[in-house]
């Protein structure tokens, strides 16, 4: 899937030191502003039990896990909006991505100098939230005249429609508030993504803390959740600092034993790159057999045929039918021919709706 993540936040909040522990894509990691230049890319593995479960089943000559983009995007300022800094640069880069991984920092320690020279993690969102809503406000006004030409002469529902929205939007924006906070009906939404304003992306907050506060938080961590209260967004406190040490470890057992004392199940980065699939409104299907077990990721709300293409293109073209069956049932069961004779594989067609943890097994005739 084409989709991406943005790690974006000020310079010096810990977003490339992040990235880095997510990625082996290494982003450049120093204690100064715009470190970042180039945005860099990472693909990272989305960590799954249910993935590794069926390879243990099948016993599959390899083992294929899906992957999520992630993007660590140039450290912003005040004044981006108007190209201050790498503000223009910054601005193009995100518009690209389709959603953000907002990076707060959320510790104290005098060596790591802060840009504006003290810690609040709360400004630090309100400077990234004006750029981007200045941003938004320039767009929706470069568009205002056109939209309202064509609504008022002879325009159809749907532009008298997006009038309407645009109205709305431009209100929001002037009274400091991300577009995101909007409402809107499902229809209205695809109208409104044909903008593509900037604070209407699904954004996660993560709140880089030190390893003390790593479970239960701080005064700074507390703050955030307030200030995001009315945004219907997600938060996530990772120590990033704590997971480059987890990530220099070289075994599996080694670094079991490092979150064992430090009281956590899974490293922070886990967490955070299933909340950034979450975000990106994406799930996984399976294949599996003796030959390859692989998961695939697809949107939510996705049908057979769509899902067939995501494997090859002629899947989809050709698409007769598709046999399904449910993760626990393959588990419970222990094998495709077991599951057969219990009458567990389902026959569905073109307007199946694939579930999370689905196994597919695509028909198809070109």
């Amino acid at each position: 899937m084409a989709l991406k993540c943005g790690i974006v936040g000020l310079p010096n909040v810990g977003k490339s030191t992040l990235f880095n522990c997510l990625s082996s894509a290494r982003a450049q990691s120093a204690n100064f502003p715009f470190c970042t230049i180039e945005p860099n890319v990472g693909i990272i593995t989305v960590p799954d039990e249910r993935l590794i479960k069926l390879a243990e089943i099948d016993n599959p000559a390899r083992i294929v896990p899906t992957t999520v983009e992630i993007v660590d995007i140039a450290g912003l300022v005040k004044g981006a909006s108007k190209g201050e800094g790498l503000g223009n640069q910054f601005l193009a880069n995100i518009r690209e991505t389709d959603a953000i991984i907002h990076v707060l920092r959320c510790f104290d320690n005098d060596n790591i100098v802060h840009v504006d020279g003290s810690i609040d993690p709360v400004r630090d969102k309100e400077i990234i939230d004006i750029e981007l809503q200045l941003k938004d406000l320039e767009t929706v006004e470069n568009r205002f005249d056109k939209i309202e030409k064509q609504a008022r002469h002879g325009g159809d529902h749907k532009a008298k429609r997006l009038y309407e929205l645009t109205i709305q939007i431009r209100e929001t924006l002037l009274q400091g508030k991300s577009v995101r906070t909007i409402q809107f009906h499902e229809e209205d939404a695809k109208l409104v993504k044909e903008l593509y304003l900037l604070t209407n992306k699904p954004v996660l907050y993560v709140c880089n803390v030190d390893e003390a506060s790593a479970k239960k938080g701080n005064k700074y961590v507390e703050a955030v959740r307030a200030a995001i209260a009315d945004e219907e967004a997600e938060m996530l406190m990772v120590a990033a600092a704590t997971e480059a040490d987890i990530a220099d470890l070289e075994t599996y057992e080694e670094k079991q034993l490092f979150l064992e004392e430090m009281g956590l199940d899974e490293p922070g980065v886990n967490k955070l790159i299933h909340s950034a699939y979450k975000l990106l409104n994406l799930q996984t299907f399976f294949t599996t057999g003796k030959d390859e077990s692989r998961a695939w990721t697809f949107k939510r709300g996705m049908k057979t045929p769509q899902t067939a293409g995501i494997i090859h293109t002629d899947f989809e073209r050709g698409f007769i039918r598709a046999e399904v069956i449910k993760y626990d049932d393959y588990v419970r069961l222990g094998s495709e021919s077991a599951c057969r004779d219990a009458g567990k594989i389902s026959i569905e067609g073109k307007d199946y709706l694939v579930k999370d943890g689905d196994i597919m097994h695509f028909r198809f005739n070109v």
